[in-house]
C-alpha cells in the first residue's frame, strides 16, 4: 500500500507551525496507542504511520528534506539506523505528552531497561477544553462569564484512594508491579500493559462502592470565569487546577476555556483599533461641521469634520479602541457621504447655481489609480 502524505496523516496544512503539528500528533497517538487498543492491529498500523509523520515533520532538517524531495528525502535520513535514533525519538515525544513512552520502546524492540514509575504513581489529571460565545463588547472590555462543566472529581468516599474503608492496594500478581508484562520473540522483547492491573502495578481488592474503584466521580461544577479586556478571536483563558483530578495524589489538570467572538452590527476591530462609519450629507462634507458618535462603550463624543471631506475618509479618535492594560487603541470613524435621492426644487436650483459657479466639467479627466489609495 503506497504511504500517505504526511501533512495528510496528520491532518495539519503545509503551512502548520511546530507547535499545531505536535498538538495533531498528540491527538492521533492518544487515540491510537496500541496500550488503549490492544490487539486492534488496525490502531496499531495508525500509531506508526502518524509517529512516521512525526518524526519527519517535527524536525525542521527533515521537514524541509521531505517539503523538497518527497518521502525519498527522509528515507534516507532514517533508513539503515539502528533503532537507537528511532527510540531517542520517542523519548522526546515524552516532552509532549508528560509521560512514560518505555513501553512503547519495547514494543518495537527499541527499550532497555524498564523506566516504569512506581506501582500506583501519581498522575496528573487531564486537561479539558470548554467554548463559550462572547458579544463583540465583552470581548473589548472584558468580563466575567459563569459556566457549567462535567469533571472528574476525588471520590468522597474513598478520598481518592478507589478502595473500600480501611483496605487498600496490592502488589499486582501478574506483573509483580511493573505495570507490564514482557514476552520474548526472536531477537525482540514485547512489552505491553498488564491486563490485569490495566498498568498501575497495583491492584484493589475491595473497591469502593461510590466510585468501583477509580477514585473520581464525575460532577457537575459551576464556575465564574474572567475574561481579559482586549480579548482576540480564538484565543484561551486558562484556568488552573479546574480540570480533571488527579489520581494517587497527582496535580489536577487545567481548564482550557476558548474563545469565540461574535461580530458587532456596527463596529470592527483591527489590531487594537475600531472601526465604524456614519453618514454625513453632502453640505455637511463640503461646508464642514461637528457631529456627535456613540462609541462602542455607549458615551457620546464629539467629532470635528473637516470642510470638504471626501467620501470614505476616516477621522481617528485617540484612545477610544481596544484597552490593552494602561494603553488603548484608536477609533476609526469612516465617513459616508450620503447623496439624497430626491430633491426639492429650491434644492435642486441651488444646486444648479452651485454647479454652474464651480465650473463643473461635462468630461472630466481620469483620477489616477495612486490616488484612490492614499
Amino acid at each position: 500500500m503506497a504511504k500517505r502524505d504526511y501533512y495528510e496523516v496528520l491532518g495539519v496544512q503545509k503551512n502548520a507551525s511546530k507547535d499545531e503539528i505536535k498538538k495533531a500528533y498528540r491527538k492521533l497517538a492518544v487515540q491510537h496507542h496500541p496500550d488503549k487498543n490492544p490487539g486492534d492491529k488496525e490502531a496499531e498500523e495508525k500509531f506508526k504511520e502518524a509517529t512516521e509523520a512525526y518524526e519527519a515533520l517535527g524536525d525542521d532538517e527533515k521537514r524541509a528534506a521531505y517539503d523538497q524531495y518527497g518521502f525519498a528525502g527522509v528515507d534516507g535520513m532514517s533508513g539503515g539506523q539502528d533503532f537507537s535514533h528511532f527510540s531517542q525519538t520517542f523519548r522526546g515525544f515524552e516532552d509532549i505528552f508528560g509521560g512514560d513512552f518505555s513501553s512503547i520502546f519495547d514494543m518495537f524492540g527499541m527499550g532497555g531497561g524498564s523506566r516504569h514509575s512506581s506501582a500506583g504513581g501519581m498522575r496528573q489529571g487531564a486537561n479539558l477544553r470548554y467554548d463559550i460565545e462572547l458579544p463583540f463588547k465583552d470581548a473589548v472590555y472584558g468580563t466575567k462569564v459563569e459556566i457549567q462543566y462535567t469533571h472528574n472529581e476525588l471520590c468522597a468516599a474513598c478520598k481518592g484512594s478507589g478502595s473500600s474503608s480501611g483496605t487498600g492496594k496490592k502488589t499486582c500478581p501478574t506483573c509483580h508491579g511493573n505495570g507490564q508484562v514482557r514476552r520474548s520473540q526472536g531477537f525482540f522483547t514485547m512489552s505491553t500493559t498488564c491486563p490485569n492491573c490495566r498498568g498501575e502495578g497495583v491492584i484493589i481488592e475491595h473497591p469502593c462502592s461510590s466510585c468501583n474503584g477509580s477514585g473520581v466521580q464525575k460532577k457537575r461544577q459551576k464556575l465564574s470565569v474572567t475574561i481579559p479586556a482586549g480579548v482576540e478571536n480564538g484565543k484561551r483563558v486558562i484556568v488552573p487546577k479546574q480540570g480533571d483530578a488527579g489520581q494517587n495524589g497527582g496535580a489536577a489538570g487545567d481548564l482550557y476555556v476558548f474563545i469565540k467572538i461574535k461580530p458587532h452590527e456596527y463596529f470592527e476591530r483591527y489590531g487594537n483599533d475600531l472601526y465604524c462609519a456614519i453618514p454625513i450629507s453632502i453640505t455637511q462634507a463640503a461646508l464642514g461641521s461637528e457631529v456627535r458618535v456613540t462609541t462602542l462603550d455607549g458615551k457620546t463624543i464629539k467629532v470635528k469634520v473637516p470642510a470638504g471631506s471626501q467620501n470614505n475618509k476616516l477621522l481617528r479618535v485617540r484612545d477610544e479602541g481596544v484597552p490593552m492594560g494602561s494603553y488603548h487603541g484608536d477609533l476609526y470613524i469612516k465617513l459616508i457621504v450620503k447623496v439624497p435621492e430626491k430633491l426639492s426644487k429650491r434644492s435642486r436650483e441651488m444646486l444648479e447655481e452651485i454647479s454652474r459657479i464651480e465650473g463643473e466639467e461635462e468630461s472630466p479627466k481620469p483620477i489616477p489609480l495612486a490616488a484612490l489609495q492614499d
